[in-house]
């Protein structure tokens, strides 16, 4: 039998032998490497491209679309060409004139009192130089006289000539058919020689002026027909290729056109603009 000694130690050397594998089992435990993890799942397939929209297919369709304005057949404006007053103006804004219609009417008091004192002065010369042939036909007159009368008489006749151009000035007259697009006098003003009175737009075919890409030369035609959406109308209006500039803007790469409404229409007037839809154009 073994005695409480040897039994104490037993049961010691027991304890220490449990500690001692327990402490190998966390140490290999630790030193073990963790197991690799699962591959991530392959990303899904990129799904394929849709297909274009209508939207962007009309996008590319409205490429040929160009923006233009709305010009008159002609325009002018007209100055006084005397100096003087207003007597009195026979147009309004936006009335229209038929050509040879007087627009503006000058006081011309001055003119045909000076008219009148050309006429006299013509009178009197004639006379003169008439009297001086009579005179050389006695030997009582040069040549020289009479050459000197001459020229009296073609200096009055000049006058009274400027003068009747002058009063004919004071009638300022339409010269072509159209309507009135600015006034810049009224009645009874007083104006200078080369002032401004009035702004006229010729009436008949509406042009129209836009830029075009220089791509499209090779394609474009003059004569060629387009149609025109008008935003102030909201309506459609066929055009024609009147003129194509000779020269590309080498910055905007673009070439600039003038074309023409085919026929009249009441509804449109200058300064509107639109978008001119070409087919057929790359």
């Amino acid at each position: 039998m073994l005695t409480d000694l040897s039994f104490r130690r037993v049961l010691r050397a027991s304890g220490v032998a449990a500690l001692l594998s327990g402490t190998a089992v966390l140490t290999a435990f630790a030193q073990t490497p963790p197991a690799a993890k699962a591959p991530a799942a392959a990303p899904a397939a990129a799904a394929p491209a849709k297909a274009a929209t209508p939207a962007v297919a009309a996008a590319a369709t409205s490429e040929s679309s160009i923006r233009v304005l709305v010009l008159p057949a002609g325009e002018t404006v007209l100055a006084s060409p005397v100096p003087g007053r207003i007597a009195k103006l026979h147009v309004w804004l936006g009335v229209p004139f038929r050509q040879g219609d007087v627009l503006v009417s000058m006081d011309c008091d001055e003119p045909q009192a000076r008219l009148a004192m050309a006429k006299a002065d013509q009178a009197s010369a004639t006379d003169q130089y008439e009297a001086k042939l009579r005179m050389q036909g006695l030997d009582q007159a040069s040549d020289v006289e009479v050459a000197l009368a001459a020229s009296a008489v073609a200096k009055a006749k000049a006058q009274v000539q400027l003068y009747k151009y002058q009063i004919s000035q004071c009638s300022i007259r339409a010269p072509w058919d159209g309507r009135t697009a600015k006034l810049h006098v009224r009645s009874f003003m007083t104006v200078t020689a080369g002032q401004p009175l009035l702004d006229l737009v010729r009436s008949g075919l509406l042009l129209m002026k836009l830029n075009v890409p220089s791509s499209w030369i090779s394609t474009l035609k003059m004569g060629q027909t387009f149609d025109v959406a008008i935003d102030e109308t909201g309506k459609t209006y066929p055009a024609m290729v009147h003129r194509i500039n000779g020269r590309v803007d080498p910055v905007s790469q673009t070439i600039e056109l003038e074309a023409t409404m085919t026929k009249s229409y009441p509804d449109l007037l200058p300064g509107m603009s639109g978008v001119a839809k070409f087919t057929g154009m790359r």
